[in-house]
């Protein structure tokens, strides 16, 4: 089963823009943000404009669509900051909900605090959320690269959080660069086997519904979340090759979040590479 392939675009302009984007790509899945990612009011799209979407990614071939969470969301913040994130994150996951997409990945938070006593905030407040907003769009988790003390970088952690949410409404997004960033996935075959035997045991594969595929700029355990291009990095294109023959994630959607080697963002020629690997 091959997954779904293709990148994050820019909505500018009205999210039904993003369906012309993937056609120029070439793209079956794609990620966007529903609103701004920098700031903390989200605007909701009117009723045109979803209209005029719904109708455009149904005849672009698109087969599964995913939002990207604000960057200015952590969960594991001040009280006033989680306050602001849980109805930032409901807003978007409202607007995830209305576009009819599959789910809302956001980065689940960091705090140089007590990581035991913060997850427990993130599990109320991913659980206020869920609350707040009923549909089938899915609140998705997305692993950490390990530094800063951001949450979510080891596998126990992205288990701990899963479990105590349990919620069918959760999903799980793994991003490549992250997890070898964060020293727990290095793409050689033992590797993958070793990191997705313990996964599907204790998560369940069928629960990781996206990838964020993105080489390295840094060094396996460096901490830093820094993307390359596919084959430009420090998995490179072997540890993509490795990642691609994993046959436990062919119902997944690999997404693109890489520079682009134009500089300009996720591009053909990324995307290229990427399904040249199948």
């Amino acid at each position: 089963m091959k997954p779904y392939l293709g990148v994050h675009v820019s909505a500018a302009g009205g999210h039904y823009k993003v369906a012309e984007k993937a056609l120029e790509l070439g793209a079956n899945t794609i990620q966007m943000f529903g609103a701004s990612p920098r700031q903390w009011k989200a605007n909701a799209p009117s009723a045109e404009n979803i209209q005029r979407y719904k109708e455009a990614i149904s005849k672009s071939g698109v087969q599964s669509v995913y939002l990207h969470a604000a960057y200015l969301v952590n969960l594991a913040g001040s009280l006033d900051l989680y306050k602001k994130s849980v109805d930032n994150l409901a807003s978007h996951l409202e607007i995830a909900c209305a576009l009819g997409a599959d789910g809302l990945i956001f980065h689940i938070g960091a705090s140089r605090e007590d990581k035991e006593g913060m997850r427990a905030r993130i599990v109320m407040g991913m659980k206020e959320v869920l609350q707040k907003v009923k549909g089938s769009a899915k609140l998705i988790m997305e692993n950490a690269s390990g530094g800063g003390g951001k949450i979510g970088s080891t596998l126990e952690e992205l288990v701990d959080l899963y479990k105590k949410v349990d919620s069918k409404r959760v999903g799980m997004c793994l991003d490549t660069a992250h997890a070898f960033e964060a020293g727990i996935l290095d793409f050689t075959p033992p590797s993958i086997k070793t990191f997705f035997d313990e996964w599907d045991r204790q998560i369940g594969m069928e629960n990781l519904v996206a990838l964020h595929v993105n080489d390295s700029k840094t060094k396996f355990g460096s901490g830093s979340d820094r993307h390359e291009n596919l084959g430009e990095g420090e998995i490179g294109l072997e540890g993509f090759r490795n990642l691609a023959k994993e046959q436990r994630l062919g119902h997944a959607s690999w997404i693109l979040e890489v520079p682009g080697f134009d500089g300009m963002g996720p591009d053909k020629r990324n995307l290229d590479i990427l399904k040249g690997l199948f």
